[in-house]
């Protein structure tokens, strides 16, 4: 099989309408190779220095895609492995929406690749920095390692959640999901 974004993604989606959602946690197959594919900060998909045209084969691929331990992406079939590069985090969280209120909310947001995840122990939130800076970098983890950042419309959105708590005699911020407080930064 090449590398060929195509022709992996029919090999994928024949393995979708057997099983579902692919198992790619039950897939170990030998490194295949480095795929000239990266995912820019900005959520693009970039074949081959041209954005990928078909939108269905980077929802497709954002379902067979991990990160291991090794720190580095995969794209992932029963028989191959592809290597690709990420900028930052390889999808982007939008939409934000809040139902419930108080420590019973719960916050959904909506990924680039049509996927709704509502933070909670499935989807743990979590908030850190960039290196060498104070930027917020504000990530929801979506399954395998991969995790989707919030944009800044998202975040901002969020930032309207936020309640301070105190820990251990200090002052915490952060937002309520499922019942599950999510720490944001300090109070003060």
């Amino acid at each position: 099989m090449s590398m060929n974004p195509d022709n992996l993604a029919k090999q994928v989606e024949e393995t979708v309408k057997k099983v579902g959602n692919p198992p790619i946690d039950q897939w170990d197959p030998e490194l295949s190779g480095d795929m000239d594919l990266r995912i820019s900060r900005d959520g693009q998909w970039i074949f081959k220095g041209e954005p990928l045209a078909r939108e269905a084969i980077v929802r497709l691929f954002s379902t067979i895609l991990r990160r291991e331990s090794d720190g580095e992406y995969y794209l992932v079939t029963p028989v191959e492995k592809w290597r690709i590069q990420v900028e930052d985090a390889p999808l982007l969280a939008h939409s934000l929406t809040v139902t419930g209120e108080s420590d019973r909310q719960v916050i959904s947001l909506t990924t680039n690749v049509g996927e709704t995840l509502e933070i909670g122990q499935d989807h743990p939130l979590e908030v850190t920095t960039y290196p060498g800076s104070d930027e917020p970098r504000p990530v929801v983890k979506v399954r395998h390692g991969v995790e989707a950042r919030l944009v800044t419309a998202a975040y901002y959105d969020l930032a309207e959640h936020v309640v301070e708590r105190n820990e251990d005699g200090h002052p915490v911020l952060g937002v309520f999901s499922h019942g599950i407080f999510y720490k944001i930064g300090q109070g003060g």
